[in-house]
């Protein structure tokens, strides 16, 4: 086998980047595939706002004619500027079961890497916290969601034997949503309701919810400020996400709790899960996607918690108590069994809240690193 490496230098090029995942795990049945015109948008440097700090460069692997791999490498100037960090992000990785692909592209990367200055590659990670980030290491068995990569159990052990290790790890949770609910649950949360003077917004449509986007973003660079590689995202990555995902904001499934002023004290963002439906989408909106997806909205047994997020004041008094009740209401009337957790760094305890529930730790996900050498 004879790999060559070309860079991705036009829209042919990026078509043949972004399709590669979807032979590579045609039929899988556990990948949940993006929506193709999602990850171009993420990729063009004339849609994405977070190329106002980022630079990527994007491989592609061939043997012969073929496409065997796929790997991007982010130059992210606010990552380093806020962690002190002088590091190189890989992501979009995928490729065939073959060591000598696997180091083909990782080599490209690296070489950038030394190019730039910098001391350490790291990754999987996006342009921004809000990406897909982290290798599954644990639960291949399991379906993928939205908000995660899937891979083979092949990828880790070729990156290991590339000389990355362990960064970072994300955790995974199914919590079993019971058809009443708790007692405790409900009792916590009235307390927390009156000794915070906080209260709980009751919207009945998207649309009530847009007023509260700049305040939730606002929130979720100040909650998620410390955690792992995350840097704030500016007015226009905002502006962008909320474009991008509100629409399919579904209220029953939205926590808003506001401060005794009026303002955003905390939020929980679920949905139903779109798994099934992006599966059968493969990758299209049109013409059925769309019909899928809406399909999910409706009818589902199963839901994804996509993002929670409390004002530092307030954590660890109970306001994740509010948050899962109010969730756990939605989930009561719509039917849904299971919730999906989606990734949450091991370290951060206090975002596991599933004390009231039975739950399991199903999946966990991997940031590596790899020192550099001159």
């Amino acid at each position: 086998m004879s790999i060559r490496i070309t860079e991705v230098a036009n829209r042919k090029d990026l078509r043949e980047f972004i399709d590669f995942p979807y032979r590579l795990y045609k039929r899988h049945p556990y990948y949940v595939p993006p929506l193709r015109f999602d990850e171009e948008a993420t990729l063009r440097k004339d849609k994405n706002p977070a190329f106002e700090y980022c630079d990527a460069r994007l491989w592609l692997a061939y043997d012969g004619d073929s496409v065997v791999g796929r790997v991007a490498a982010i130059h992210n100037r606010a990552y380093i500027e806020k962690w002190k960090n002088r590091y190189l992000r890989f992501g979009w990785l995928d490729f065939h079961d073959n060591e000598h692909v696997a180091k083909a592209l990782m080599d490209q990367v690296e070489q950038w890497g030394r190019e730039l200055g910098m001391t350490a590659v790291h990754g999987p990670l996006g342009f921004t916290d809000l990406d897909h980030e982290g290798m599954l290491v644990e639960g291949f068995d399991r379906l993928g969601t939205l908000a995660t990569l899937y891979n083979y159990p092949y990828y880790p052990t070729h990156v290991e034997k590339l000389g990355y290790q362990k960064d970072a790890d994300w955790v995974e949770f199914s919590i079993k949503i019971p058809t009443t609910l708790p007692a405790n649950l409900d009792r916590i949360a009235e307390i927390v309701l009156r000794r915070q003077q906080l209260r709980v917004l009751k919207v009945k449509t998207a649309k009530e919810i847009l007023p509260y986007a700049p305040q939730i973003f606002e929130l979720i660079n100040i909650a998620y400020g410390n955690l792992y590689g995350v840097v704030p995202l500016t007015p226009r990555q905002v502006d962008y996400y909320v474009k991008q995902y509100f629409t399919f904001i579904h209220p029953d499934f939205v926590s808003l709790v506001l401060d005794r002023d009026g303002k955003l004290a905390a939020f929980g963002i679920t949905m139903p899960s779109l798994s099934r439906a992006l599966q059968k989408a493969a990758g299209n909106l049109f013409p059925l996607g769309i019909f899928y997806l809406l399909g999910a909205l409706r009818w589902n047994k199963l839901s994804d918690l996509y993002l929670v997020a409390v004002r530092p004041e307030l954590q660890g008094k109970g306001v994740n108590a509010i948050l899962m009740r109010e969730v756990n209401l939605g989930y009561i009337r719509y039917g849904i069994q299971v919730a999906e957790s989606n990734p949450q760094l091991e370290t951060n305890v206090r975002a596991q809240m599933w004390e009231y529930y039975e739950w399991e730790q199903h999946k966990r996900r991997r940031c590596y690193i790899k020192q550099l050498q001159p």
